[in-house]
Order: C-alpha cells, then structure tokens, then sequence
C-alpha cells in the first residue's frame, strides 16, 4: 500500500528515517574524532630507542665476575634476564663479541646461558659428554679467543654427570660401551686414572671435577691458544655446578 494517502503517516515515516540517519551520522563522526585523537596521541608520543647493551666485560676478571654475578641470581632466584629481547637480537644481528667460552657438558639440566643468567650473543657455548674433548670441540673452543678476543674459557664439569658415571663405570669393569660412546670413555680415561689416587666419599665426582681441571689445563697449554693466557688476554677456569644448589664454584685458574 503507498503512503500518497497519509500525509501523516509519511510525516512520520520521513521523520524516523531522518533521525536514524543522523544517529549514524553522528557516531561515523564521533568514531572517526576518536581515530584521529588517537592517531595524534600516537604520533605525539616519543620514538623509544633500543634499550643500550650491557657493556661487555674487557678482560678474564671481569668476565668471570659478570657470570659470578649471574650464578649468583640464579642461585637466589633473583633473575635479570638481561640481553633478551627484540633490540638485543637486533643490535647482534649482524656480529657478535661474546666475552666468554662454556665448554659445559650436554646434559639438560645444565644450561649455561641459564646458570650464568646471561644474553643472547653474551657467550659461545660448546656441550659435549662430560666436556669430552677432540679436535672439532677444541677448534670451536680456540674460535672465540683468537678471532673475536673473547676473554675467558669455562670448563664446566657438574654433579651427578651420567656421562662420567657411564665412562667411570666402563672402566672399572673393562667394558665397551655401543657406538661412538666408546670415545667418551677413551676421552675421560685420564681423568679417570688420576681420580682413583684420590680420596674422598664419591670417586666418580672426583672424576667428573678432576675432567674439567684436566680439561681446562690442556687447553691452557694449547700451542695456540698459551701465548695469549701468558700475556694476560685470556684465562682458562675450570668450574663445577651443583645441581642441589645451582651454584658454580671454581676449581682452577681464576684470573688474579
């Protein structure tokens, strides 16, 4: 049915479309006031630049220091996770200057980026069975030191080392372990026969700390790797974790 005939009816009809189309009108208007107050916040608000990188330690005191200090957050629980997000990744991007070497062992609950409370493009982390080592393992250990100026090594050993137990164990009784884990026994054999002339309640951590000693001073005496420990640019520590209590303490070679 048309309207032509109600002049009142189409009063109201034109009326209501009237309102309807101002309601809309008016919150198109105020939305896009809203879009633009926001836009000019955004763009009045200042550029944040990328947070400025922890200084990187300059020598082997320093750097053992920094990852103390982070060991010991570790420990209480009071972790900065410094060096972690998008500006860090950014600004190494493109190269690196690590200020230590972890040689540690592979074992999932150690970490070391994580017990040193450290960042990314803080550390080179090498991780074999019980720190065993080869010629592959110390050419990665050498690259830090002689190409970057990296300052300090860590041998990390750590309690209750199931690749020492199982090379300690294999010893003892003549066996042979299956596949290449043969060259883990092989490799901790020294350690090993030093341990037994040792005293103490636990003689398989006296080998796990007597490996990364044994570790640390052979690369100490590196043909490559001793001229600079002589002139002061590098020291080689050997450390030991407890898994009980997440602190490192150091065995040998601490820079003075």
């Amino acid at each position: 049915m048309g309207t032509t005939g109600h002049p009142h009816r189409r009063a109201m009809l034109t009326g209501g479309l009237a309102a309807a189309a101002a309601a809309v009108l008016s919150g198109c208007a105020r939305d896009t006031v809203m879009v633009k107050s926001a836009g000019k916040a955004a763009a009045a608000r200042p550029k944040t630049t990328p947070a400025p990188p922890m200084a990187s330690p300059a020598t082997a005191k320093e750097a053992l220091a920094r990852l103390l200090e982070g060991n010991k957050r570790w420990v209480n629980g009071n972790l900065q996770h410094p060096d972690r997000d998008p500006d860090r990744r950014q600004f190494v991007a493109q190269t690196q200057e690590p200020y230590g070497v972890i040689l540690s062992c592979i074992d999932s609950r150690v970490p070391p980026e994580l017990l040193f409370d450290t960042g990314l493009g803080d550390l080179y982390v090498l991780r074999t069975g019980a720190q065993a080592v080869g010629p592959v393992v110390t050419g990665s250990v050498e690259y830090g030191p002689m190409t970057t100026g990296t300052p300090l090594i860590v041998v990390l050993g750590h309690q209750r080392c199931g690749a020492a137990k199982a090379a300690y164990d294999a010893l003892r009784d003549g066996a042979t372990l299956p596949g290449n884990l043969q060259a883990i026994v092989e490799a901790l054999q020294p350690a090993y026969k030093k341990s037994l002339k040792q005293r103490g309640p636990d003689p398989v951590d006296n080998m796990i700390r007597t490996q990364a000693e044994l570790t640390a001073a052979d690369l100490r005496s590196n043909k490559d790797l001793s001229p600079l420990v002589k002139k002061g640019a590098l020291a080689v520590v050997s450390a030991y974790y407890s898994l009980d209590t997440g602190r490192v303490d150091i065995l040998s070679g601490a820079p003075s």
